[in-house]
């Protein structure tokens, strides 16, 4: 099913900019 997939897709990239943030958040914990 295409909606699924879309989903999916939407999740996948949710989770990228999660890790992003989360990289974001340690350098300002490392710059304290």
């Amino acid at each position: 099913d295409k909606k699924e997939r879309k989903k999916e897709r939407k999740k996948k990239e949710r989770k990228k900019e999660r890790k992003k943030e989360r990289k974001k958040e340690r350098k300002k914990e490392r710059a304290k």
